[in-house]
């Protein structure tokens, strides 16, 4: 069969994944422009697909998968769940690569052959000819790297020539990957424990003690009530778990709105949702922050109903609504740095909050945050906060969303489903051995 494949161009498809690793290019950018160059460069391509084993506190994989004349689609696979079966990735062509220390695995499809691999068939009937598993290494014996395959639909499969391209495209295309995957994990991990914001502030460079800027936001400080108690009544386990459903609702809906959760101290949080200098941009903030809080509250009273049904102690709450400047930047030790808000609102904000235990009721705002709200709400009287030089006033919302006048802050879609690479992986690293038969 005649080679239809350009050596001339392939080796600009090798030279361009060579600068990707002087750029910041994204593992998007180059899975997607890796595959569309082979393509234009006569490689009979049909499905290309990569995943990535990475170091994350949320994901454990990312897979790529390009379809010819489709493109690329991509997918972020978390965590499993304790006792997750894995059965069927058990027999997958990655696994086998991993179990039995290959580096690569080549499978025809034609001529009505017996498919060892359920994956195989799958594409075997979509019309694929010809199938090419292999992994890549980025730190040998970390489990942290890259397994793919390369898919034709070509009458008689790849050539030699064909594979032989392919394999040197694929060290090349690793290399890249390592070095996009690196840049990821990095901000990835560092979003997941400073927040959106703060984690690009960090990683642009904004390192050192007393770096940062004001700016004007919303604020929310939250805590959970009685956490001593609970923590006595209930064990460990089951108090990290009330913890976390307190979290979950009630910082999760501000998270939800597009809030930046900057920090957990011990069973409170700390949210702003930075609001911009005009005053329609200020009043939209507060709407917003306004908006996930009543969700909060209808999102705690859900939880603890069912608590209640399981015999559980209901948990207690309140948040603190404020808006002001704070100052967004690095404070701490010279070798141990905090990136967070701080400032006079903020500590107004937490005063606030304390109120709540007095007035007993779970949101308690400032009058600056009120007057950009719509709706129904209580006004608590004067208080004193320390630290400010006169009283103010402070409201509480109304309890429903139909009073308050908001829309309810729905829920993100978490991401559950998993590669065939990521459970593979799971597998190799032993720690799903439990699942398998």
């Amino acid at each position: 069969m005649e080679n239809r494949t350009s050596k001339v161009l392939i080796e600009l498809v090798a030279d361009w994944l060579r600068k990707q690793n002087l750029k910041e290019s994204s593992l998007q950018e180059i899975a997607s422009g890796c595959c569309e160059r082979l393509h234009a460069a006569g490689m009979p391509i049909a499905r290309v697909q990569f995943s990535f084993s990475v170091l994350h506190p949320l994901y454990r994989a990312l897979s790529f998968t390009w379809l010819r004349g489709k493109g690329l689609e991509v997918e972020g696979h978390r965590h499993m769940a304790p006792g997750e079966s894995v059965d069927r990735f058990s027999k997958s062509p990655y696994f086998h690569l991993l179990h039995n220390n290959l580096d690569y695995l080549r499978r025809r499809l034609d001529g009505g052959a017996k498919f060892e691999f359920p994956i195989l068939e799958e594409l075997s009937n979509k019309g694929i000819t010809d199938y090419i598993a292999f992994r890549s290494h980025f730190v040998v014996g970390t489990g942290r790297g890259m397994v793919g395959s390369w898919s034709t639909d070509q009458a008689d499969g790849f050539t030699e020539e064909e594979i032989a391209a392919l394999l040197r495209i694929q060290d090349r295309l690793a290399v890249a990957c390592k070095m996009a995957v690196q840049e990821t994990l990095s901000l990835n991990t560092l979003t997941t424990y400073l927040g959106k914001s703060a984690g690009e502030r960090v990683l642009s460079g904004q390192i050192r003690r007393g770096d940062g800027e004001t700016i004007k936001a919303a604020i929310v400080v939250g805590d959970m009530r009685n956490s001593t108690r609970l923590a006595e009544e209930l064990g460990r386990e089951a108090y990290i778990e009330s913890l976390n459903a307190f979290f979950d609702n009630v910082a999760g809906a501000f998270a939800d709105a597009g809030g930046e959760i900057l920090s957990f101290m011990g069973d409170g949080f700390l949210a702003i949702l930075p609001s911009g200098d005009t005053p329609a941009s200020r009043k939209e903030a507060c709407k917003t922050t306004h908006a996930a809080a009543v969700t909060a509250v209808q999102r705690m009273a859900t939880a603890n109903a069912q608590r209640a049904k399981d015999g559980l102690t209901e948990l207690g709450y309140g948040m603190g609504l404020h808006i002001g400047n704070v100052k967004f930047g690095n404070v701490g030790l010279e070798d141990r740095l905090a990136f967070s808000v701080f400032g006079a609102a903020v500590n107004e904000a937490s005063r606030l909050e304390s109120l709540t235990k007095v007035h007993k009721v779970p949101i308690i705002a400032s009058e600056d945050f009120r007057s950009r709200c719509d709706g129904m709400w209580e006004e608590m009287g004067s208080e004193s906060l320390r630290g400010v030089q006169h009283q103010i006033n402070v409201f509480s919302p109304c309890r429903t969303l139909e009073e308050c006048g908001v829309i309810p802050i729905p829920k993100k879609v978490k991401e559950t489903r998993r590669s065939d690479a990521e459970n593979v992986f799971l597998l190799h690293r032993g720690e799903t051995k439990q699942a398998l038969p």
